[in-house]
C-alpha cells in the first residue's frame, strides 16, 4: 500500500504483541485503556481499531459499543482462541471483524487492508446514497412495497450472474431502509457482498454457519433470512416496531425466492453450456475420426480392385500355359468377369456410401462453427444420420 494508515491499538502490548505483526503500512497508536482510545479518537481521524482480547484490564465487548457509539470506525477484535460463542458476542457488540492469535502472521495485513478499503467505500457510497435517496423519495413516493418486488421480479430475469442478481437486489432492498449482508450460493460459486459489491469476512462466516439454520434465525436487532441458495443478514430489524417488523420479513422473503429461482436457472444455463460444450468437443472428436475411417475405406476398396483386376491379367495370361479346352476356358473367363463386375459393383456402392458420409461431416462442421444452433442445419444432420442408417 502506498499510503500508510493510522490505526489505534486497544490492549496489553506484552500478551499477542500485535504491533509485531504489522508493517509500514499501518500507522499504530498504542493504547491500555477505554479512556485514552476515546481520547485519541477524538484527536485524530483513525481508519480503524484493533482490539487484544487477552487484556483482562480492559472490558472489551463494553469498549467496543462505545467506541462504535462515538465514532464510526471498524473495530477487530483478536482473541488467543478460536470460538464461536466469542465471535458472536464480539459480533453482538458491534466489532467488524475477529482473528485468533494463529491467523495474525498470514491474514492480519491483508484483513486489514481489506476492511480500510471497504470503509472508504462505505463512506463514498454514504454520500452516494443520500443523493440517490433524494432522488428515489420523489420518483418511489407513490409505489408500495408489492410494486418494489414485482419489479425485481421482472427485473431479476435479465441478471446473466449473481453478481448482477446481488446489485438488483440490494437496489430493491433500499426501499425497506434495511442494511444487509447477502450471500447467493450457486453450483458454480459462491457469492458474498454488501450494498457497495464488497464483502466482510466476519458477515460472510455467520451467513455461512447460519444458512441451514431455518427460515428466520433472529439476534438482537438482526435476522438471517434463508432461502434455497439466498441468505440474507438484516443488521438493522426494526425490533420496536412490530407492524413494520412483520412487513419486512414478509416482503423480503419473497425477494428471496425470486432471488433463488434466477440462481437455479443460471445454473441450468451454466449446466447447459457445459453440456453443449461437451458433445461439441465429441462431435468433432467424432468427425476427425469419421474422417479418418472415410480414408482408410477408400484405400481399402481402391485396394481389393487392384487385386482382382491384376489377379484376372495373370490368370489370362496363363491360360495358354494351362492345357484347358475352349469350355473351360470360357468358363473360367466368364468367373473372371463376374468377379470384376462384383468388385466394380462394391466400390461404386462405397464412392456412393463416401458421398453421403462426406455430406454429413459437413453439416457436422457447419453445425459447430457458430455458438447458436441452426435448426435447418441440425435437420440436415438428422436426414444425413438416416441416409447412413
Amino acid at each position: 500500500m502506498a499510503a500508510s494508515y493510522p490505526i489505534i491499538i486497544l490492549g496489553c502490548d506484552n500478551d499477542l504483541q500485535i504491533v509485531d505483526h504489522l508493517d509500514d503500512s499501518f500507522e499504530a497508536l498504542m493504547t491500555s485503556s477505554e479512556e485514552q482510545c476515546l481520547q485519541a479518537l477524538s484527536d485524530n481521524n483513525y481508519q480503524l481499531i484493533l482490539v487484544d482480547m487477552t487484556c483482562p484490564s480492559i472490558p472489551v465487548f463494553e469498549a467496543c459499543q462505545k467506541l462504535k457509539g462515538v465514532a464510526d470506525v471498524p473495530v477487530i477484535f483478536v482473541s488467543a482462541k478460536d470460538c464461536n460463542d466469542e465471535r458472536i458476542a464480539a459480533y453482538e457488540s458491534g466489532a467488524d471483524d475477529y482473528l485468533c492469535i494463529n491467523d495474525l502472521a498470514t491474514e492480519l495485513h491483508g484483513r486489514l487492508e481489506r476492511i480500510i478499503i471497504n470503509k472508504i467505500a462505505n463512506d463514498q457510497l454514504k454520500v452516494q446514497l443520500a443523493q440517490a435517496n433524494e432522488m428515489a423519495f420523489i420518483a418511489m413516493s407513490d409505489t408500495s412495497d408489492l410494486g418494489v418486488n414485482i419489479q425485481f421480479l421482472l427485473d431479476v430475469n435479465n441478471c446473466s450472474n449473481v453478481d448482477e442478481l446481488g446489485m438488483r437486489l440490494f437496489q430493491a432492498l433500499q426501499s425497506y431502509g434495511i442494511n444487509c449482508s447477502l450471500q447467493l450460493r450457486s453450483q458454480f460459486s459462491v457469492k458474498n457482498m454488501e450494498a457497495n459489491g464488497m464483502a466482510k469476512s466476519l458477515e460472510s462466516k455467520l451467513l455461512t454457519e447460519m444458512k441451514d439454520q431455518g427460515r428466520y434465525v433472529d439476534f438482537g436487532h438482526r435476522s438471517v433470512m434463508n432461502y434455497g441458495a439466498v441468505s440474507l443478514l438484516v443488521k438493522n430489524m426494526p425490533v420496536d416496531d412490530e407492524k413494520k417488523y412483520g412487513a419486512i420479513k414478509d416482503n423480503v422473503f419473497s425477494l428471496l425466492q425470486g432471488a433463488d429461482a434466477r440462481i437455479q436457472a443460471l445454473d441450468t444455463l451454466g449446466n447447459l453450456a457445459l453440456e453443449k460444450n461437451l458433445v461439441r468437443s465429441l462431435t468433432l472428436k467424432m468427425k476427425d475420426l469419421m474422417s479418418s475411417v472415410d480414408q482408410s475405406y477408400q484405400d481399402v476398396m481402391r485396394d481389393i480392385a487392384n487385386v482382382v483386376e491384376e489377379m484376372a491379367d495373370n490368370i489370362e495370361a496363363s491360360m495358354q500355359y494351362l492345357g484347358m479346352d475352349e469350355t473351360q476356358e470360357k468358363s473360367l473367363q466368364t468367373t473372371m468377369e463376374g468377379a470384376i463386375l462384383a468388385t466394380n459393383k462394391i466400390f461404386n456402392e462405397g464412392l456412393k456410401l463416401d458421398k453421403d458420409l462426406h455430406e454429413f461431416l459437413v453439416h457436422i462442421d457447419g453445425l459447430f462453427k457458430s455458438d447458436t444452433i441452426n435448426p435447418v442445419q441440425l435437420q440436415k444432420i438428422i436426414e444425413s444420420l438416416e441416409k447412413l442408417s
